[in-house]
């Protein structure tokens, strides 16, 4: 059965959370938005294309820092309104530098940073 990315449930800004995670290691590494033609861009170049809701324009992870996420392979859960992109990460997925953008955390109710910029 063919794939049709206007099949996936978008918000009302016609855009779908996508959660990129490390092939690898399974880590969770970024969240971003997607529209259906980011989706069918990534599908199609096979390099994860997003949307990016500040500047209004699509976004290829990678595209000037170099640190590409390949895609391995595209998932959406049961309710079809959120998207998990199993990637190739090179190089931090964060723009601060860190492997992950979930770098922070709650602790014993303290902010605490787990780590530093690669």
């Amino acid at each position: 059965m063919s794939f049709d990315p206007s099949s996936l449930l978008y918000n009302d800004a016609a855009l779908i959370p996508c959660i990129a995670q490390d092939e690898t290691s399974g880590e969770v590494l970024m969240m971003a938005w997607m529209n259906a033609e980011a989706v069918a861009r990534t599908l199609d170049s096979g390099c994860v294309t997003y949307w990016s809701r500040s500047r209004q324009a699509f976004w290829v992870k990678g595209e000037t820092s170099g640190h590409v996420q390949e895609l391995v392979e595209l998932r959406m859960d049961c309710d079809r309104d959120a998207l998990l992109a199993i990637v190739r990460q090179t190089g931090p997925a964060c723009h601060t530098g860190r492997r992950t953008c979930f770098y922070s955390a709650v602790r014993d109710g303290d902010e605490v940073e787990l780590m530093s910029p690669e």
